[in-house]
């Protein structure tokens, strides 16, 4: 199919070439078609999937007078952006066509209007468009959709909030079968299966379109002058600040990526005082700034006034800034999508390059970043694992829904089975959410509160105005441990930290948020009062949010491997630049790699350490060390330590710890996995922190009510008091099984944990006795220091080991 005449009016008056794939995808479109299109950032995704609808429109022989297209986005951030770039060719066209926004940062009053009549194009998210759902004209104003387009799949893929994205397109499908949806996606591994999720029963006659154009990328690393031979997690921390400060000088625009909210606030205040020239050109960005400081920064960097923006994944999705000419990667990414979805940011437009600077932290990421060029070459991408019938989510939509109007309970199945997530829903299973939602199921059906839904001959409703309110107030799966909102005196909002980092701050203490040195008033109805601090010097407390370490992913861990065992892989500064470290590793000890399972032995003044090296990633060495360390000391009153890093983990004792196969080789089988990961951890104490984010989906309790949040204690109190109930008196409630699945899964990582036990299972072991820590084992001693003594004394010890080490290794690599 040739571009149509509204298109090629577009596109000539751009001077640009339509590609393939969006020349594809409009064919697509036009011949009815759904799908999936996967290209890389910057080469045109948002009009391959956007200009088959308004050529669709422009060409009909009447305007539409309702809504045809909803444009959802994983992002509130995202939506003001898209809808710029979605109004634009509309625009341009002389079409009076028009695009909206419906999120939770729209105002009471723009809700309102778009209550009484919906525009061509709705941006909006899968929160907003639930809500949507629960009012009874939705079904009318959206009988007449066309398509419904969800942007960046992939962050959704694997999410509750994906899950909740399939239910609503079931509900919309039902209301306008006539339907396309599309799915946009730049990074993603498995794209069949994000297809199918995406589509469910509808994916058998849909398409993927594949790009095959590479957008061009420019990958360089800042190498430090001095590298010490025994790296830890962070050690070289922001020893790169001038030499980032001068690169950022060198760009006209730059996005300085970091991992974590207090990274952030790390960076941006060290680059301030070791460059003062910033000062005023050098925004802050991540997702406990409040909306309106997030906005006023991405203005002023879309406007060219800033010459970069710190800032986390908050700005690593589809939001086109296109003054952003280079990107900046502090710390390893720990994914090869997320690395090449943070250098998409910049060259953001057809035709341009994309500049990413990875600047280290500790020297390994070094290697880390040579591997993540080694699987961006191979295109190695990680998959996303697809979630099945979480139902804390379905008891929230059949509620949902049937606020909206009267549900036919067998026809409301059929809608919910067709999606690919409930293709499995048995009748039992969809029996006992019937139950739950009507009467609260075995434990709670004397509790009036937890009868919302009145089911009768088949017909399922919901008519409590006052639950509706409440439902409406609590949708969504989005669940994080109370807020305190911090606030100026004149009540300007700057945005919001965890209640357990304010609290242990007293009045007048200082401490950085928001890119401000920041003063604590008080704390008042979980309300931080602040002021600018009158300190001199620039000293304070940095917010620490849950969730900080972020593992490495499997794709990249099994690449930095194989970087350490294989000679034939192109050379790269990286390398070259450690290779002192490698040097001594062989020297003293082997070079660990994903061909052997290397195992290191040594005495310290601390005890002795098994040193056992996976490539696993964080959390599945953590659960694995976890594993290995009750196999080892079951029924012995031995105690042993268990510390761990994204390459392996290590065993601490007091006692002894034999460097022995078949010991080594028990400890870590396969067999008996889940019967001795429930032994050997507080599987009881773990579901019922689970219990309390299930909870909250399902609508047991309700976090937000009308003119006020619940606080965090009243929330665990409530969950707590549930989660016995439950045990006690309905032991096969399915939300309490849901709960120990969300564990195993989410937390412990059960599924990659065997498979890591089984490959362990069939690989040579390579067993060493260490005389001195070696520079792979050094990381994971240090790691335990941090663990069990104060930051202080873990310090001293570690620059006392630090100078013994040096001193070897130096007499070792001149030898």
């Amino acid at each position: 199919m040739s571009a149509t005449s509204s298109i090629n009016a577009f596109f000539k008056q751009r001077r640009w070439k339509p590609h393939d794939f969006q020349k594809e995808t409009w064919q697509a479109y036009a011949a009815g078609r759904s799908g999936l299109l996967h290209a890389p950032t910057g080469l045109g995704k948002t009009l391959a999937v956007w200009m088959g609808p308004v050529d669709e429109a422009l060409a009909a022989p009447q305007p539409p007078s309702q809504c045809q297209v909803l444009w959802i986005t994983p992002l509130r951030a995202l939506a003001k952006d898209t809808a710029r770039s979605l109004q634009e060719p509309l625009t341009q066209l002389g079409s009076s066509l028009e695009v909206a926004l419906r999120t939770g940062d729209v105002s009471a009053y723009r809700k309102a209007k778009l209550r009484e009549k919906l525009p061509f194009a709705l941006v909006t998210t899968p929160e907003s468009l639930s809500l949507m759902l629960t009012y009874e004209d939705s079904r009318t104003k959206l009988s007449d959709l066309k398509c419904v387009v969800i942007d960046e799949w992939h962050e959704l893929l694997g999410t509750k909030r994906g899950v909740q994205t399939e239910l609503c397109l079931a509900r919309l499908r039902t209301w306008a079968p006539q339907i396309r949806t599309w799915g946009v996606s730049a990074t993603l591994g498995n794209l069949d299966d994000a297809r199918k999720s995406l589509l469910g029963i509808h994916h058998r006659n849909s398409i993927t379109v594949h790009s095959t154009l590479e957008k061009k990328l420019q990958v360089e690393t800042l190498i430090p002058l001095e590298i010490e031979h025994f790296p830890w997690t962070g050690h070289l921390g922001t020893r790169l600040v001038k030499q980032v400060a001068k690169t950022l000088h060198r760009a006209s625009s730059s996005l300085v990526f970091t991992n974590t909210r207090s990274q952030t606030e790390v960076w941006h205040q060290t680059l301030l005082d070791t460059d003062p020239t910033l000062k005023g050109r050098l925004g802050i960005h991540h997702g406990s700034i409040s909306r309106a400081e997030r906005q006023a920064t991405e203005d002023a960097l879309f406007r060219g006034e800033l010459l970069g923006v710190v800032c986390t994944s908050s700005l690593d999705l589809g939001i086109d800034f296109a003054p952003v000419e280079q990107v900046i990667q502090i710390g390893s990414p720990k994914g090869v999508a997320r690395l090449l979805q943070r250098a998409g940011r910049s060259g953001h437009q057809p035709g341009k390059k994309s500049r990413l600077l990875c600047v280290p932290t500790n020297a390994f990421e070094l290697l880390e970043f040579a591997a993540a060029q080694d699987a961006l070459d191979a295109r190695e991408i990680e998959s996303r694992r697809l979630l099945q019938k979480p139902l804390d989510l379905l008891v929230q939509h059949v509620s949902t829904c049937a606020i909206g109007e009267a549900l036919d309970e067998d026809d409301f199945r059929k809608e919910i089975t067709s999606t690919h997530s409930y293709s499995t829903l048995s009748e039992a299973e969809w029996q006992w959410v019937l139950g739950f939602v009507t009467n609260g199921g075995d434990a709670l059906h004397a509790y009036p509160q937890y009868q919302r839904i009145q089911r009768e001959n088949g017909v399922l409703h919901f008519t409590d105005k006052r639950m509706i309110q409440l439902h409406r107030m609590n949708i969504g799966t989005i669940v994080s441990d109370t807020s305190i909102s911090v606030r100026l005196r004149n009540g300007q909002r700057l945005g919001s930290v965890e209640e357990s980092f304010i609290t242990k701050l007293k009045p007048g203490a200082p401490f950085f948020f928001s890119g401000r040195l920041l003063e604590l008033v008080r704390v008042r109805d979980l309300v931080a009062t602040v002021k600018p601090s009158t300190t001199r010097k620039a000293q304070g407390e940095i917010p620490v949010w849950n969730g900080g370490k972020m593992p490495l992913s499997t794709e990249l861990a099994h690449a930095v491997a194989r970087r350490l065992s294989t000679s034939t892989l192109p050379a790269r500064p990286e390398l070259k630049a450690i290779e002192d470290i490698l040097s001594i590793q062989r020297k003293w000890s082997q070079i660990p790699n994903d061909e052997v399972l290397q195992v290191e032995h040594c005495h310290s003044r601390q005890g002795e350490h098994l040193f056992i090296y996976t490539f696993a990633g964080r959390l599945v060495n953590e659960g694995i060390g976890t594993l290995a360390a009750h196999r080892l000391t079951d029924g012995q009153s031995q105690s042993i330590q268990v510390t761990q890093n994204d390459y392996g983990f290590a065993l601490t004792s007091n006692g002894k710890i034999p460097l022995d196969e078949p010991i080594i080789r028990n400890i870590l089988r396969p067999e008996s996995l889940l019967e001795d990961l429930l032994a050997c951890l507080n599987t009881h104490e773990l579901a019922r922190r689970k219990f309390r984010e299930v909870a909250r989906v399902a609508g047991l309790i309700q976090q937000s009510q009308p003119g006020r949040m619940k606080q965090l204690r009243s929330i665990q109190t409530s969950a707590s008091l549930l989660f016995e109930v439950f045990n006690r008196y309905d032991p096969e409630n399915l939300l309490l099984d849901q709960s120990k699945r969300e564990i195993l899964e989410g937390q412990l990582e059960f599924s990659r944990m065997h498979e890591v036990l089984i490959g362990i299972s069939r690989k040579p072991l390579r067993l060493i006795e260490l005389t001195r820590l070696s520079p792979f084992s050094f990381p994971l001693w240090a790691e335990r220091l941090y663990s069990i003594i104060s930051t202080k004394d873990a310090i001293t010890l570690m620059e006392e080991m630090l100078k013994e080490l040096e001193q070897n290794a130096e007499k070792a690599l001149k030898a």
